[in-house]
């Protein structure tokens, strides 16, 4: 039976929605309810390229990433993992295809060095030690941080998820969220698949279908879903330690720990909508982009490819807020593709916000930026 009443009510059973759960009761919060209508990490977590990246442009997307990755390089202890969650950190790889491009990188690195992320610059020769088989004759340069990586999402969201029902978080799967009932600008509760819950204080983690929930309390969320694509290669020996990518190529490359290459790019045509069949055309242009840049990966087999959904933001930056409008909800939404990698300190910043503590950081992500003409824009996205 679900329960009928709850302090905290967490909409998306993905890696953000577990890790607020989680970081609730950590915080003494424990009378939390995570709706999830499939099973845990299968919509935007479960699709994701897993990277870790703290090679970023702004001093808060820097703050957000180094913070999570901490906490990602601590996670088998400190939630007692029952699997490793596999977190590979062979480092990132960014290739500049122009000297603009190289300025911008050389700009990104002065803050990641002023704020301890161990980045640096490399030449396309460098580029080629630390990636032997890569295709430098279009490369200008690029920058490399030997800290980030790589992990398993469905593992992340399961130790989150364990750690949070060891604390009492009760977790419903298969459980849609139907409706949001409002009185008088206030929360009261949650209509559910399984039956109605009281509650005063919801939460927006759906990923993709964040503005379907925001229509239930009435607010048109400013983000757009969209198929983001990605195949995957039979397993070789270990080739390749970072992950490559290329905002201006438009690719991201890598070898998991299980000898796979992961890959995909962004399709600037591809249509706003909750479409994720795969295409062939995603995988003829992501086999010549790839062997283009990364000749030896023409002799592997594809075994399959999937796709999921981007929840972007005009500017491609994440809402994790209050409402200013419906007391009681609150926002982790339009991650735009990076909700992986930064969710360790979104769990803990929404978690802080709704038990009104002091924040670890002052966030700038509220969803009246749009309004105001205030957008942050991140010169380091793919």
């Amino acid at each position: 039976m679900i329960k009928k009443r709850a302090e905290v009510v967490v909409i998306g059973g993905g890696v953000i929605g577990c890790a607020i759960a989680y970081n609730l009761a950590r915080l003494g919060c424990r009378d939390v309810v995570v709706l999830e209508r499939n099973y845990l990490a299968s919509g935007a977590t479960g699709r994701c390229g897993a990277g870790i990246r703290q090679q970023w442009g702004t001093e808060m997307n820097c703050f957000l990433a180094r913070e999570s990755m901490k906490l990602f390089e601590e996670m088998n202890q400190l939630l007692a993992v029952k699997r490793d969650i596999e977190l590979k950190q062979g480092g990132y790889l960014l290739l500049a295809f122009s000297e603009r491009e190289m300025e911008q990188f050389e700009q990104n690195l002065r803050l990641q060095q002023s704020m301890g992320i161990p980045s640096r610059l490399v030449t396309p020769g460098e580029a080629r030690e630390i990636v032997p088989y890569l295709n430098t004759a279009q490369v200008v340069g690029g920058a490399f941080c030997p800290t980030d990586g790589h992990a398993n999402p469905f593992k992340v969201t399961q130790a989150y998820a364990d750690a949070a029902r060891k604390l009492g978080v009760k977790i419903y799967t298969f459980t849609e969220a139907r409706d949001i009932k409002i009185a008088k600008g206030r929360i009261v509760g949650v209509d559910t698949s399984q039956g109605f819950i009281k509650t005063t204080k919801v939460v927006n983690a759906a990923g993709g279908y964040a503005g379907v929930i925001g229509r239930m309390v009435g607010i048109e969320i400013p983000v757009k879903s969209e198929r983001h694509q990605i195949l995957v290669t039979e397993a070789v020996e270990p080739l390749q330690q970072p992950m490559i990518i290329s905002f201006s190529y438009n690719i991201y490359c890598q070898q998991t720990p299980e000898g796979t290459f992961m890959m995909g790019f962004g399709d600037p045509t591809e249509p706003e909508s909750y479409n994720i069949k795969s295409s062939w055309q995603f995988l003829e242009e992501m086999a010549r982009k790839a062997t283009r840049l990364l000749p030896l990966l023409g002799n592997l087999r594809v075994i399959r490819q999937w796709a999921g959904l981007y929840n972007i933001t005009p500017d491609r930056q994440p809402i994790i807020a209050h409402s200013s409008e419906v007391s009681g909800f609150y926002l982790a939404v339009g991650f735009s593709g990076h909700g992986f990698m930064i969710a360790p300190m979104t769990g803990q910043l929404i978690a802080e916000m709704i038990l009104e503590q002091e924040l670890t950081v002052e966030l700038k992500l509220d969803l009246e930026r749009f309004e105001r003409g205030e957008l942050i824009l991140e010169p380091s996205v793919v």
